[in-house]
């Protein structure tokens, strides 16, 4: 059952569901807006908020879907409930319906929690993106400072190991496919009456 669970966490995560919702729904590519990704923050882009809610509603469901009926529904845990959750993630990273060539990981990764957890952690990451996005210009770095709250969160609450070791794989892929954003040193978005009294 776990064996089935993991290949079928792994297809679900590599669908575009991105990509064809662009190419349906709006007659886009949307990997030809942003930052060329084939992920839902590009069909917002292209889209504007309706088509890119339904994006990210859509990329969110493709992790929660299969961790939570691993976890919740068919008991799945130790190694193969981690295979299971991180399947989503690296078939989004590394999709072969788009040639290895996927997204970022960000909807699937909190799709993946919430299969996880539920609602705790979900909200914590939703809560530091948006402050961490507020402070910092690269948005490679948000994610960073993100995830290393995640690390605090899940050390103070004595998570299950497999939530560690989900962390770190999850970490992993998400640093390589942000490794562009973090080759760019850290900026900060100061508020602009700040910003004129540092000015020489």
């Amino acid at each position: 059952m776990a064996l089935a669970l993991i290949i079928f966490s792994f297809v679900m995560g590599s669908l575009p569901l991105a990509v064809w919702l662009g190419r349906t729904g709006l007659k886009k590519d949307i990997r030809t807006y942003g930052d060329h990704n084939p992920g839902a923050f590009n069909v917002l882009r292209a889209g504007g908020f309706l088509w890119g809610g339904l994006a990210i509603i859509l990329e969110i469901t493709k992790g929660a879907l299969p961790v939570g009926l691993a976890a919740g529904q068919f008991g799945i845990d130790g190694w193969g409930l981690v295979a299971c959750a991180i399947a989503p993630i690296i078939g989004h990273a590394f999709s072969p319906f788009l040639n290895f060539r996927g997204g970022k990981a960000l909807a699937v990764t909190f799709g993946v929690w919430i299969g996880l957890t539920i609602w705790p952690l979900p909200l914590i990451i939703l809560l530091m993106l948006v402050l961490w996005y507020l402070i910092v210009t690269v948005s490679g770095w948000a994610v960073m400072f993100t995830f290393a709250g995640v690390g605090v969160y899940l050390g103070l609450t004595q998570a299950p190991w497999e939530h560690f070791a989900v962390f770190w794989l999850n970490l992993a892929v998400i640093i390589y496919r942000h490794r562009a954003d973090l080759a760019q040193p850290i900026r900060l978005r100061l508020p602009p009456p700040l910003l004129k009294l540092l000015r020489p």
